[in-house]
Formats: C-alpha cells, structure tokens, sequence
C-alpha cells in the first residue's frame, strides 16, 4: 500500500515538474511567453520553470542551417543568362528579433535569404563579363555576397556564416549562342596568327634572300680581286720570261694557243701551211731533216 502510494506520488511529482519546468539544451534557443508577451530569451542550457496557464515555452535550433535552392537565373554583363547554384550558411543570432521578424517561421528566412541573394547576384553580376564570373573574381563575388546579406540579415536576428557560389551555368536558350561566339572568337584567332606566320615566314625569305646576294656579291668580289692579282702576277712573269729570252716566250705562248684552239677533238682550222701559226712545226721538221743528213 505504501510503495503506490509513493508511486502516485512520484508520478504526481513527475507530472507537476514537467508542467512547470522545461529544459533548454546546448543545441536550441527557448523564448518564454507570458500571454503572448516575450518575457525572455536568453535561457542557458540547464533546467528552467514556468507557470502552466500562464508561460509558454517556444524552442528554435541554433545550429547552423542551410538554403540550398534550385539555380537562379541572373543577367551579366554581356546580356547572357548564368544559371547560378548557390547555398548559404546562416544561423539563429537573436532570438527575440528572429520570432518578432519572422514570427517563430523559419521558412520565412528561406524566402527572406533567397530575395537577399538574388538581389545582390544581379548587382555583382551585372558589373561583370562571364570570362570574370568563372575565373579570377568568383572569390571576389562570394565575398560581396556574404557581406551584403550579413548586414539585413542582423537585423532580423540571423548571422550569415557563408555565402558560396557552386556553379555556374550558361542558360539553354544560350549556350549554343555563345559556343558559336566563341568558336568564331576563335577561328579568327587562329586565321590572325596564321596571317602574321606567313608575313614573318616572307620576311624572314626576303632577309635570307637578301644576305645570299650580298655573299655572293662579296665572293664574286673577292673572286675578281683574287683572278686580278693572278693574272697581274702572270703577266709580270710573262715579262720576265720575255726580258731573259724572248724567243723560248715566243715558244711557250704558241704551245699554250695550240694547246687551247687544239683541245677539242672536234675543232678545225683552216690555214696555210706556210702560215705563222705553224713557225714552231716547220722549223722541228728543218731540223729534223738537217739531223737525217
């Protein structure tokens, strides 16, 4: 009898803490009520009381939250639609300001974010091309972003942890547009190099051809210099053959012409026997003749 009865005590005890206690934990924001009214919200992790009838009890997750929403259509610079996929990191800063704003609804911060966001994605992207979206000033954009949003989302209570852009596409209606821009960017990229290749190709002839003639120029010269200091050499010792014994110079120039109008098998000449050209023969068959006697 006893042990019920310290039974329904204990259930009663049970029953009255859970109607007049609450517990917050580390994980969640608690606002107490009283008749509507906020009384307070900055509840440390722990027990807490409450007056059943009187106080009511709302909690709120103050971990950190996502948005991830489907990829928005954003206008550049080039009048291109990008098709952006995004998602934010906020969180629960003020809970007092974040169930006035919102009325305790989180899906109205998703809806608040999202027009944040599309607003300053049509500011940033507005100012850029998609070569600068893509590449060099993409940190840049998820930076302005996370500092735009920062600044209204306090005052509704949040804190916006980050901002970061995941991809970035060209919209369907554009991106054939736009390949064939940049494949006839392209092509006349390629013909330009192509245009200054053969030009330095030309040049390039033109100057070997030219640096050709002035060697040859240059040897044909020296050649001529080389062939007038010989032949200045030979006649000087034509000379002097011709001063020691004028007539073995006479000699030696009929040998040298016989040998040069004779060198070909196929040359005839037509002359006199008795003619000047054949001196030197007659005067071999003279001595010949007087030999034999």
């Amino acid at each position: 009898m006893k042990a019920k009865i310290i039974l329904i005590l204990a259930g009663l005890a049970l029953l009255l803490a859970s109607l007049f206690a609450f517990v917050v934990t580390e994980k969640e924001y608690a606002i107490k009520f009283r008749f509507g009214e906020i009384v307070k919200s900055d509840f440390e992790p722990g027990l807490h009381w409450r007056i059943p009838g009187v106080n009511t009890i709302k909690k709120y997750d103050r971990r950190i939250q996502t948005l991830d929403n489907k990829p928005e259509p954003v206008l550049n610079t080039d009048n291109e639609y990008l098709m952006v996929d995004y998602f934010v990191k906020w969180r629960i800063k003020d809970p007092r300001k974040f169930y006035t704003s919102f009325k305790g609804d989180p899906s109205r911060v998703d809806r608040m974010l999202t027009d944040i966001i599309q607003n300053a994605l049509l500011e940033e992207f507005s100012r850029r091309t998609l070569q600068q979206v893509i590449s060099d000033q993409r940190t840049e954009i998820m930076q302005h972003l996370k500092e735009q949003t920062k600044q209204i989302a306090e005052d509704y209570g949040i804190e916006i942890v980050d901002v970061r852009i995941k991809r970035i596409n060209l919209a369907d209606t554009v991106s054939e547009s736009v390949y064939n821009r940049m494949r006839s960017e392209r092509l006349a990229e390629a013909a330009e190099h192509r245009s200054t290749g053969r030009k330095e190709a030309l040049n390039i002839r033109a100057s070997t051809d030219k640096k050709i003639r002035i060697l040859l120029a240059e040897a044909d010269k020296t050649a001529a210099q080389m062939q007038g200091e010989g032949d200045a050499q030979a006649t000087a010792i034509y000379a002097q053959a011709h001063k020691k014994d004028p007539e073995f110079f006479a000699f030696l120039r009929s040998l040298e012409a016989y040998r040069k109008s004779l060198s070909d098998s196929n040359s005839i000449l037509v002359l006199e026997p008795d003619s000047e050209y054949f001196r030197y023969f007659r005067n071999a068959n003279e001595k010949d003749q007087k030999a034999k006697q």
